[in-house]
This record gives structure tokens, sequence and C-alpha cells, in this order.
């Protein structure tokens, strides 16, 4: 290609090591420092897991972080309050991220696997809907500490799981196991705009690909815990009724699937709802390239995910100018390129090795975007 371009930089954060604005930013370095002339728009991406709030903050003008003090996720210390925040927008929607009040990160090293709960997530959707301009409400899912179904948020919003005795369960997934019933009079009513649960998985509730077997390991849960688990979310749904085998119902412990069976949410794929509030569709209609990325590209990376978002968005540009070449800068490739991916490159590869590559994310995402533009 020659001449200016219109070049769209839409990539996920690098997990555990760079936030999608700061890679956005290094991308842009890189692609800069050889073609200078060239019109660069950063638009960092989220795929409704950590960092999706940071992303709308940045993408929508007039967005307001709200901070408040929730129950952290440790079942061991139900008392212990956390930082957290939500997201008011100006269009009324109100943005809460799992993760902020009842994430991983928040238990430290521990790891909580029966007890750990989403009571921190619902106090933040009360606070939410105490606010008279809340009229809907995107809840991000992704990061869980827990595997309670959603029980902690939903009787954070009122609800009451109870024993056969008809006494409360402590918070947790691990308490499921004795759940006899669910009393929902108390429950507070959704807002008018209904609620959006942003998913980056695709799992079920229950079985070898649900919540418990799948992402309970992560979580600390134990050969002898994870059926447990599971036969607590089986209790849960026989009474909830819903969906549990929609796609995204096991999201987050099975919190997708809570909220909407006993809420009416409805499951999304997070990174085409984050997309499109961010305006990318948009961005891509006069775009000559779009550069998106990951820490690590494999078979996943197309399902629910940034890198398979953009693809998808590039792919269905129509007019004369067709799809837009998507240019793809990953931490490490695990996976041919698909379709519609001109060029790929691997950080790791670069930097020869991954430590390296870790150590200096920054550097090494410019010099990829360097080698790129170089070769347009």
């Amino acid at each position: 290609m020659t001449g200016r371009l219109k070049v769209v930089i839409a990539p996920d954060s690098f997990k555990g090591s760079l936030a999608a604005n700061r890679v956005a930013a290094a991308l842009a370095d890189g692609w800069l420092s050889v073609r200078p002339d060239d019109e660069v728009v950063r638009l960092p991406i989220a795929d409704g897991g950590e960092g999706t709030l940071d992303v709308f903050a940045a993408a929508v003008p007039g967005a307001c972080r709200r901070a408040v003090k929730v129950t952290g996720p440790d079942g061991a210390q139900d008392t212990r309050l956390v930082d957290a925040e939500w997201l008011a927008l100006p269009n009324g929607t109100a943005v809460v991220e799992l993760a902020s009040g009842s994430g991983l990160p928040l238990l430290g090293a521990r790891r909580d696997p029966l007890g750990a709960h989403t009571v921190g997530l619902g106090q933040l959707l009360a606070v939410a809907l105490d606010d008279p301009a809340t009229r809907q409400i995107i809840v991000t899912l992704g990061g869980s500490a827990s595997t309670d179904g959603g029980t902690g948020a939903l009787t954070a919003l009122g609800a009451r799981f109870l024993d056969d005795a008809g006494v409360p369960l402590r918070p947790g997934g691990g308490s499921l196991a004795r759940l006899a019933s669910v009393d929902s009079r108390g429950l507070r009513p959704a807002p008018p705009g209904g609620v959006l649960c942003l998913t980056d998985v695709d799992a079920p509730l229950c079985g070898p690909r649900g919540a418990a077997a799948v992402f309970g390991p992560q979580k600390g849960a134990s050969p002898d815990d994870v059926p447990l688990l599971d036969d607590g979310l089986r209790r849960l749904a026989a009474l909830l009724g819903g969906e549990p085998d929609a796609p995204g119902a096991g999201a987050a412990g099975g919190t997708g699937y809570g909220l909407a069976a006993a809420w009416g949410a409805r499951l999304v794929p997070g990174a085409a709802t984050v997309a499109e509030h961010a305006g990318l569709p948009a961005v891509l209609t006069d775009a000559d390239l779009v550069i998106t990325g990951e820490g690590r590209f494999d078979a996943t990376s197309l399902s629910g995910k940034v890198v398979g978002g953009v693809l998808r968005l590039a792919a269905a540009r129509g007019g004369e100018a067709g799809p837009v070449p998507v240019l793809l800068v990953a931490g490490q490739l695990g996976a041919p390129s698909p379709p519609g991916v001109d060029a790929a490159v691997a950080i790791a590869t670069l930097a020869r090795g991954v430590p390296a590559a870790v150590a200096e994310p920054e550097r090494w995402l410019a010099a990829a975007a360097a080698q790129l533009a170089a070769a347009r």
C-alpha cells in the first residue's frame, strides 16, 4: 500500500502484562515510527472480562466513575470490604464489572473455591440501581473468584437461598449442595431498560464443559470440590429454571445463569457489545487496515474474544472497499492465522523468548508494529 493510510488499532489487553489502552499506545508508537504520516486511530477493546470498564470509560465521552466499598469475595472474611467502582454513562447505562467487587485477584494468593461468593457484585448492582439516572445495566462477567451461580449477588439484591429447614445459606458455591428452596419475593426489580451480561466464554452452567468442571480448578477447586460445586449448580437450576445450557450460562462461576434466570438478564458476547459501544463498526467504514491482538492467539480466540470480534467486523464491511485487511500482533501464536489476517507477528518470537517479551512488552509491541508498517 502507498499513500496515507487510515490504520485502526483495536487490541485486547495482554492478560497479566498490559491493559488494552497501553497495548494500543505501544502499537501506535511503533507504526508511526515507520509511517509518521498515516492516520492512526486507537480504539482498545475488551471481551467482557477484566478491564472492560476501563475500555468503556475511555471510549464513551462523559462516562463517570463512581467509587464504592463492597464486601470482598472471601468466604472466610465476610465483612472485609474492598474498594470497587462502577461506571455511569450519559445515556443512563450503568457498567458494573464483576471483577471490581468479586474478582479472583481480590483474594491475593488465597483461593476459596467453596466459600468465595459474588455478594460484592450484588452490592455494586444495588448502588447502580439506587441512582435514579440508571435505565440499563451492563455487567461484565470475567475474572470471578467463585462458583456460586450468582447467588451471592442475588442475595445482596434481596433474594434468599434456603436449606430444608428454611435457614438462609452462607454465601459460596459449596453451600448450594444444601439448597432446598429460593425466596425471590424481596428481589429488587431490574432497571426498566434491562440487564446485559457480557460473557467471554460460551460454557453452559453444568456438566463437563460447565462452570465447575472447566473453571473451578482455576479458582482452587480440588477434584473432590468440582462435583460438589456442579451438584450445587444443578440444584440451583432445578429451582430457578431458565436456560442452564445457554452459551455463557457458566460464565463467572454460573453468575451469567443466575442473573439471567432470576433477573431476566440477557447473555451477550462481550467483544461484540464493547466494540459497538466503542464505535468500532463506524471507524472501520473507511479504514485501510485494522491491527488487533491479545496475549496468546489460539483456537479459542475466534469464539467470543476480541480478535474474533474484530475479524468479523472487518470481514463484514461492504461496498467497493470490501473487507478491511487485518494485522495480528500477539504475545504468542498458538494457531494458524485465520482467513482475513494479512500478517501476524508474535512478540515472543521477536524478543527471542517469552521472558524477554514479558519483561518489556511495550518495546516489543512497538517493534512488531514497526515491522508490519515497514512491510506496507
